[in-house]
């Protein structure tokens, strides 16, 4: 993990000197950057991202995440995100890479959670809504799917080639790390190729951020006035289908439920038998993700029981709606 001295390089190499320093303050929550908050003493306050050396174990489409969040930053056009403020994407960089953006105000929706009020909490949801309607809106400028970090190579020019390699990309951390799965990969492999032809209804690239839960939303003001003030995180965006946005945005749930967040979104999304399909394939990539990483994260053995019992049996409902709805298409 980068020391308080890596992030002093990272600072002095953008011109910040010690004295410039008002508090530095490491932060929680982050599982693979380092994240620290630095308010200087003249009132800018930002967020520094230094990721782990290229050694540290990790999950294949993790490489390059500093490059997926400055994209997300640069394309979203919204002002609840960050703005970039210095970055360093090169490996060979003399300061190694780092990314420095603008701190945006609020605390998790997730700890603001327990004094919201229902009525708060439903004009915050719609309030998302409109939000990540307009993040779906924008689409890649180089037309491509896919991670921009390269994390599975170049773009890809469909989007079922893309989340195929991703897909293929976490089964194979899953054969690596030997980690607990409810089915073998090869079955599981197998069941997502058979559902990969209804990827090809999607046509644009639109700006996905994919790990939209509360910890990654912040919400600002006094009780009963809060508004959404950061959308943060986006280092795990991609290029690709906008419905699958709506795995974190309803994690272990149902996004059909949501009908605060679906009335602020926008009656352009119509829950067909295609949407639901690929929402599934969305919900089987994520909690493949979930289950894997506990091991090269070294999570504790609590977290790991814990993300076997809450996440396992999604991952086996995902997979059974795919083979459900494979079915039907006959």
């Amino acid at each position: 993990m980068p020391s308080r001295a890596a992030v002093r390089t990272v600072l002095n190499a953008v011109g910040v000197r010690a004295d410039d320093i008002a508090a530095c303050l490491p932060l929680a929550g982050g599982t693979y950057n380092t994240v620290t908050r630095v308010t200087l003493t003249d009132g800018r306050d930002w967020v520094v991202k230094i990721p782990p050396p290229p050694t540290a174990p990790g999950m294949s489409y993790e490489r390059g995440l500093l490059a997926n969040e400055v994209t997300f930053y640069t394309a979203a056009g919204i002002p609840a995100v960050p703005s970039v403020v210095h970055s360093a994407l090169d490996p060979g960089a003399a300061t190694g890479p780092y990314l420095i953006m603008s701190a945006r105000p609020g605390q998790p929706w997730h700890e603001a959670a327990a004094t919201m009020t229902h009525g708060e909490e439903a004009r915050l949801r719609r309030e998302l809504g409109e939000l990540v309607r307009r993040l779906h809106a924008v689409t890649g400028t180089y037309g491509g799917f896919g991670y921009p970090g390269g994390a599975m190579g170049p773009l890809a020019p469909t989007w079922r080639a893309a989340f195929t390699a991703m897909t293929d990309a976490v089964l194979a951390d899953a054969d690596t790390y030997r980690a607990r799965l409810p089915r073998p990969t090869d079955r599981i492999r197998a069941l997502l190729a058979a559902g990969a032809p209804v990827l090809d209804d999607v046509t644009r690239p639109a700006l996905v951020h994919f790990d939209l839960w509360q910890g990654n939303l912040l919400v600002d003001g006094e009780p009963g006035a809060r508004t959404i003030g950061g959308v943060i995180d986006g280092e795990r965006m991609f290029w690709g289908d906008p419905v699958a946005d709506f795995v974190s945005l309803a994690l272990l749930g149902n996004v059909e439920e949501d009908e605060d967040f679906l009335a602020g979104y926008g009656n352009s999304l119509v829950f067909d038998a295609s949407v639901r399909l690929r929402l599934a394939l969305y919900r089987c990539y994520l909690y493949l993700i979930m289950l894997v990483e506990t091991v090269p994260r070294r999570v504790p053995q609590e977290h790991r029981d814990w993300t076997w019992s809450e996440v396992g049996p999604q991952l086996v409902s995902a997979l059974e709606d795919v083979e459900a709805a494979l079915r039907s298409r006959g």
